[in-house]
């Protein structure tokens, strides 16, 4: 599978943004996806998870409600609507296949969308 991300952009603290995922390939066996962020300097960090059917959902602890993962099998596409958006919430975010649920990825990196959020 192959996965593209999109909507990213600058945005105030406090602000919303939504991300794309859109998916091409073997899209019709079931697959879970997940999205993760890298900020300059840092390690890569888990964000969300989406199982294919969308029962089940993960995220990471800094999160904290602020976030929403949700698909549409339909369209191929896996989406993260983030509010109350932080200056710490900086950074190129990814999405992948997660091989292990829910916080194991397969290491295929696209180019990610870059979010940015000022103070």
């Amino acid at each position: 599978v192959h996965l593209v991300e999109s909507g990213g952009g600058l945005v105030q603290a406090g602000g919303s943004l939504r991300l794309s995922c859109v998916a091409s390939g073997r899209t019709s066996e079931p697959y879970s996806t997940g999205w993760f962020r890298q900020a300059p300097g840092r390690k890569r960090d888990f964000v969300a998870a989406i199982n294919w059917s969308g029962s089940l959902t993960d995220y990471g602890d800094f999160v904290k409600g602020r976030f929403s993962v949700s698909r549409d099998n339909a369209k191929n596409t896996m989406y993260l609507q983030m509010n109350r958006l932080k200056p710490e919430d900086t950074g190129v975010y990814y999405c992948a296949q997660i091989r292990t649920w829910p916080r194991d990825p397969y290491a295929y990196w696209g180019q990610g969308t870059q979010v940015t959020v000022s103070s």
